[in-house]
Parts: structure tokens; C-alpha cells; sequence
């Protein structure tokens, strides 16, 4: 028998994960199967097991692909330099919406991930790994906050905590809403004056 080459093996799991992607989008991830994924990627349930252990290692896998890349442009955002952190924080938001309303991918997966998974059972660890992924998120906001109030470019009576929290809910309530109904508003075109409209009422916080 022969082996497959990596680049084969590549295009296996993608084929399977671009499959996994249409079956939950359709289905939910509760009510999908193993078999019905490898029935639409076209290739055998020995398959899938050769690459993923089972469907919640397969779930954090398709996860991955869209935000491993998203992540590491966000962290080069945030390294950029820039003397007002809010700058480099709205940059940072600004871009997730751009993308998420741009390429159908980052759409599909987190309408999966926030309307059509039940975090029970199997995927229970799988909260984990999001809550983790948040909580950088929001610390990440904390410390840009923090250092635009110790120069200046935020007023003190500013609490870091609370603000970052409430600049991640701006972000996470725009795309949650529209992940679950797209004719609701033009994510691309309201998401930066929205998170423009909360960072003004920041800077001029009494």
C-alpha cells in the first residue's frame, strides 16, 4: 500500500474540516455525526480518525484554522508601537469586523461556535479553551486601557477593567448579532463608528 504524501494528507483534512464547516452550519454539532461529515468530505470515518480523535478534537481544529492566523495579526496589531494604545486597540477591533464581515469562513465558523454548539458532553473542554481565548482578549484590552490612562490619552476616573470589558462586549454584541441575522445591519459599514462612538465616550469620561 502506498502512503499518502503529506500534501495529500493536507487535503484530506482540509476537505474534511470544509465539511465539517457545512455540516454544522446545517445540522448543529450536537446533532452531527462523525459519519455524516465523512460523507460530505467524500472520504471514510478511518479517515477522520486518522486525523482528528474524535468530533470535538475535530471542532477545536476547524476553530483553529480561522483564529490561529486572525490571532497572530491581532497580536501584530497590538506590538505595532503606536504611542496611544487606544489607537492600536481600535485597530485591533476594527480589523476582527472587517474580517469577520468580509470572508464567509470567519461568519460560518462563529455562527457555529456561538448559535450551534452546545458546550456539554464532549465539548465541554472545548469552553474551556474559548473562555481562555476571551480572557486574553480582555486583558489584552485592560493593559492598552491602563497605559492610555498612565500617558494621558484617557482620563483617570477611567477604571480599566470596566471599560474593557465594556469595549469587548461592544465587539463581541456587534458580531453575535450578526452571525445570527445578517439582514439586521452592514456589520462592516456600522461595526468601526460603533466602537468609535464607545471609545469617544471613554476619552471623555468625567
Amino acid at each position: 500500500m502506498v502512503r499518502k504524501t503529506k500534501e495529500e494528507a493536507q487535503e484530506t483534512r482540509h476537505a474534511i474540516l470544509d465539511a465539517a464547516e457545512r455540516v454544522f452550519q446545517e445540522r448543529g454539532v450536537s446533532h452531527t455525526s462523525l459519519a455524516e461529515i465523512a460523507a460530505a468530505a467524500g472520504v471514510t470515518r478511518g479517515a477522520i480518525y486518522w486525523h482528528f480523535k474524535n468530533k470535538a478534537d475535530l471542532f477545536e481544529a476547524m476553530i483553529q484554522r480561522v483564529f490561529d492566523p486572525l490571532e497572530a495579526k491581532l497580536a501584530e496589531l497590538q506590538a505595532d508601537g503606536r504611542e496611544n494604545p487606544v489607537d492600536a486597540l481600535r485597530a485591533i477591533a476594527v480589523y476582527f469586523i472587517a474580517t469577520v464581515a468580509a470572508d464567509p469562513r470567519y461568519m460560518r465558523v462563529l455562527e457555529i461556535a456561538w448559535h450551534k454548539c452546545e458546550y456539554v458532553g464532549e465539548m465541554a473542554a472545548i469552553r474551556d479553551n474559548h473562555l481562555e481565548c476571551g480572557n486574553r482578549y480582555l486583558s489584552l484590552n485592560e493593559a492598552g486601557i491602563r497605559l492610555a490612562v498612565e500617558r494621558g490619552y484617557l482620563p483617570a476616573t477611567v477604571d480599566p477593567r470596566l471599560a474593557a470589558v465594556g469595549l469587548m462586549a461592544v465587539i463581541d454584541g456587534l458580531v453575535v448579532n450578526w452571525t445570527l441575522d445578517q439582514s439586521l445591519f452592514p456589520l462592516a459599514e456600522f461595526g468601526p463608528g460603533i466602537v468609535d462612538a464607545y471609545l469617544t465616550g471613554l476619552r471623555s469620561k468625567a
